[in-house]
């Protein structure tokens, strides 16, 4: 390769499926138009990474009533709007991929919609035409929680074991508009429900291997394998505890401590003393665990390219969603270290920007396609 690895991260189109950062908006007050020295994602660092599109996540807890799930993610797009048009020297939000290319011509980078989790759409599809109206472009159909449209991966006890009836209507009428089915953080059964009943290629836009890090978030070999024969990629996830089991067998009793005592901190407007303290002292012990690196995060792109080749594999980084992240991508600006271990393990320049964003922009584009023809 005679590039530069500088060079050939600048000229790919570089793709983040999962940014968490409408809830730092939302939650932190954050200005996205600053270098900020907190969280993982701002306008600024995302230059400075060479990613060309960011797709921010509309998340809602399983937690909230229907209504309150719909109202914070109109909150959180609104929210993200309103950061958009404040920095347009900067970013511009695209709904389509003509849209994101056109951007990064201009030198802008392109801010693109995904749901994370279904609940917001209740049981009414004129609220899953409204949001595709505002931007939305995938959906993760479940999160922590079982809820109208499938089983959620996380819970022991299943409801549908699968999708539901109403979930079924809802993949093929997320077909027919043109929006992404997300099969990250739904269950086994709900994912080949996913296999039987969409008719366009969906996306895991946020997960990693299990065969390397056995988590129920995570994709056996046997779902990779089915997802790439039907078209999806599979987006690896940053999250450290996904990455790595001897992480994550020390991670995980300390997680809770650093959420709950992150919310406390937020909410006193981060000047309580006793809430700063707390969640210090959280974040000071996770920080203490050793992190996997970029070299173990590729490891996982490594693994699907054995199993599938280099078509069907993306980044989605769970930035701004994640308590701490591996070595050598820290934040969005850190992202063409990626570029340069790829090339470091012989990946040849096509490969590598199919990695960065081409696989992913190639779905979305099908998906585009295919709307209205079912």
């Amino acid at each position: 390769m005679t590039k530069s690895v500088h060079q050939l991260h600048k000229e790919a189109m570089v793709v983040d499926t999962h940014c968490d950062t409408p809830l730092r908006l939302a939650d932190e007050h954050a200005d996205l138009g600053v270098r900020g020295t907190e969280g993982h994602n701002d306008f600024v660092r995302m230059k400075e990474g060479g990613v060309d599109v960011s797709f921010y996540a509309i998340y809602t807890s399983g937690k909230l009533t229907p209504d309150e799930s719909t109202r914070r993610a109109l909150q959180l797009i609104a929210l993200t709007r309103d950061a958009i048009d404040a920095n347009p020297d900067k970013v511009g939000f695209a709904s389509t991929v003509r849209q994101a290319r056109e951007l990064k011509a201009h030198g802008r980078g392109a801010i693109m919609f995904g749901m994370e989790n279904g609940s917001p759409i209740q049981n009414d599809m004129a609220l899953l035409h409204e949001f595709y109206r505002l931007g939305i472009r995938y959906i993760t159909l479940s999160h922590a929680y079982n809820n109208q449209i499938c089983d959620s991966c996380a819970p022991k006890e299943k409801t549908w074991h699968g999708l539901s009836p109403f979930g079924k209507k809802v993949v093929a009428e997320m077909n027919q508009l043109g929006i992404m089915v997300d099969c990250s953080h739904i269950s086994d059964e709900s994912f080949y429900d996913c296999l039987k009943y969409s008719k366009a290629p969906f996306v895991a836009t946020h997960s990693c291997c299990r065969a390397l890090s056995n988590h129920p978030r995570n994709m056996t070999d046997k779902m990779i394998k089915d997802l790439a024969h039907a078209g999806g990629v599979i987006q690896i996830n940053f999250y450290p505890a996904f990455i790595s089991k001897e992480y994550a067998d020390q991670f995980w009793d300390l997680a809770d401590i650093y959420e709950d005592t992150q919310k406390a901190y937020w909410k006193s407007d981060k000047k309580g003393k006793k809430e700063v303290a707390a969640f210090r002292l959280a974040e000071k012990n996770i920080l203490k665990i050793k992190r996997p690196t970029v070299k173990d995060l590729v490891d996982h792109i490594d693994h699907v390219v054995d199993l599938v080749g280099a078509d069907h594999v993306g980044l989605g980084s769970d930035f701004d969603g994640i308590e701490t992240t591996p070595v050598g991508l820290e934040d969005i600006s850190k992202m063409e270290n990626i570029t340069k271990e790829l090339v470091a393990r012989g990946y040849t320049e096509t490969d590598v920007k199919n990695i960065l964003g081409e696989n992913l922009l190639r779905v979305l584009t099908r998906v585009e396609d295919l709307a209205y023809t079912f």
